[in-house]
């Protein structure tokens, strides 16, 4: 397994402006956006949120939207009628808690219907600068395959180990980054192994 310094700088030569893939212009958005796309692609999210977003342009009117009109619009991203009942409720929480900002607490993001750890650390990372790591399956696979974290593990197990293996400041560009290196090249199927600068520390190719 390689250093820290040689996996940061292995990925800073791949990846060095890598980023939230997600279009977003404020807090709400990306939290909507994020909580969107559980179980599909930024791509699709990217999709459909221009569309909610001018029809439902924060979490007061939002609230107030009839079900199957958010899910008529959120319908290509798939689950939407559990995604529509969520940033339908969501919004209302906002408004009613939280004076429609979104909170900059994770106990108070990791509250509302939606909204788990992940979702709480890409927000928390992109919209207040807080140092975290959201663990997503790029994120997950590319862990065990440099050898941070075991095929056993689950998120929690990771997140605790990327922070215990690399320093804080990294964390919200290293989560970016692993998303990138997962998604682009160490896919799930057929990875791209060619030019990797970690080819000869790769569980894959143990």
């Amino acid at each position: 397994m390689k250093s820290s310094k040689a996996i940061i700088k292995g990925l800073d030569s791949l990846y060095p402006d890598a980023k939230c893939e997600l279009v977003y212009h404020n807090n709400f958005e990306l939290l909507i956006a994020v909580v969107l796309s559980a179980q599909t692609t930024d791509e699709r999210v990217n999709s459909v949120t221009p569309i909610l977003f001018e029809k439902y342009p924060d979490a007061r009117n939002l609230m107030n939207a009839k079900l199957k009109d958010v899910e008529n619009i959120i319908r290509p991203i798939g689950l939407y009628h559990n995604k529509a009942i969520n940033i339908i409720k969501l919004s209302k929480e906002l408004s009613d808690h939280f004076d429609g900002e979104v909170p900059d607490d994770r106990e108070a993001l990791e509250s509302l219907p939606g909204v788990g750890r992940k979702t709480a650390n890409v927000v928390l990372n992109n919209c207040f600068d807080y140092p975290a790591f959201a663990v997503d399956t790029h994120v997950s696979r590319v862990s065990k395959r440099l050898g941070i974290a075991e095929e056993g593990d689950d998120p929690l197990k990771i997140e605790k180990k990327l922070m215990d293996y690399f320093p804080k400041k990294s964390w919200g560009k290293l989560h970016h980054q692993f998303i990138f290196f997962g998604r682009y090249k160490c896919k799930a199927i057929k990875p791209d192994c060619n030019d990797c600068p970690f080819r000869k520390d790769c569980n894959y190719l143990a």
